[in-house]
Parts: structure tokens; sequence; C-alpha cells
């Protein structure tokens, strides 16, 4: 099954608890999208509202979601987040990169990546940019679409007493 996406949807009030639910689903399936498990919705909402802000009408961020055709399930999603730095306006650090933790396996991941590359060269970027909590074998996943590792903070992301991961910097040169 292939997503069916869409660049800059409407943050309708439904999406928007669609997009709630699904991070507090990849949470508490162990995903590294800001939060350790177990979180509710409501632990999440402060800081979905947050990356709502930046997106919309006149907002420097865009949104990126990809549904299942058949069902019209949320599926993916991620953020293109400028750096409202105009040094900086030629590429976009990804956020919240995510798939519906009952669809992983599947290929999502890689589609919505090439998704977010495909609109990136469209718009003339030069690169893309993420970063992302070591000891998940991240890396490799990321590798295998393209990107490379290009920094590393040893024990920058603490997810618990005693449990210090690295925070990972990785970019994918699209010149």
């Amino acid at each position: 099954m292939t997503l069916s996406f869409t660049l800059d949807p409407e943050p309708t009030p439904e999406l928007r608890a669609e997009i709630i639910a699904l991070w507090t689903d990849v949470s508490n399936a162990g995903g590294a999208v800001g939060f350790v498990p177990p979180v509710t919705a409501e632990q999440v909402r402060p800081t979905a509202e947050e990356q709502f802000a930046g997106l919309g009408p006149g907002g420097p961020d865009r949104l990126l979601i990809g549904r299942d055709p058949d069902t019209g399930r949320l599926a993916a999603l991620l953020v293109f987040v400028s750096q409202r730095f105009e040094l900086m306006e030629h590429w976009r650090l990804l956020q919240r990169v995510m798939v519906d933790p009952g669809l992983q396996g599947r290929g999502h991941g890689a589609e919505l990546l090439a998704e977010a590359e495909r609109i990136a060269r469209g718009w003339g970027l030069a690169g893309l940019k993420l970063t992302l909590r070591g000891g998940l074998g991240l890396e490799k996943f990321y590798g295998r679409s393209g990107w490379n590792e290009v920094g590393r903070v040893p024990g920058a992301i603490r997810v618990g007493p005693g449990d210090d991961r690295d925070d990972v910097v990785m970019w994918l040169d699209l010149r």
C-alpha cells in the first residue's frame, strides 16, 4: 500500500486531534519523538500546539502527512521546520518524523522520507537535516534513504536516570 501524501493540510481541530493521537501512540511504542513512555494525549498536547503554531497561513513551517488511501487513516507525518534565520533558508530541519506503530515495517517510513526529499528538491533546497536519539538503530534506517551522520553530541538526551543517549545529527545533501 502506498500512502497518499498532502503538504500543508488545513490544521483543523480534527487533524490536530489525529496528530496528537498518532504522536501519543508513537511515543508509547518507544518512538523517539520527544517523549518517553508512558505518555498521554494531555501530556503531548502542549508540545503539539507549539509545533502547530508555526504552521498554517504565513507560518514558516510546513506539515506533510501521509494517509492510508483506502481508510483515510493518518499513517505518517513530518514537519519541515525553518530555522527562521536568513543564512539558513537554503535547508530545512525535519521534525516529528512519525509512522503509525501498527503500520511500521511496510516501507511507509522510507516512503515518507522519499516524499520529503522530492518536495525539498522541488523547493530548490540544498539539504535536509534531522536529529535523532541514539541507541535505537535509527542511523541505519535513515542511512538506507541516503542520509549521513554528520555529528553526535554524547549523552545529550536524558531519557531517564542513568539513561543518557547521544543526540545524532543526520544530513541529506540535495545539491
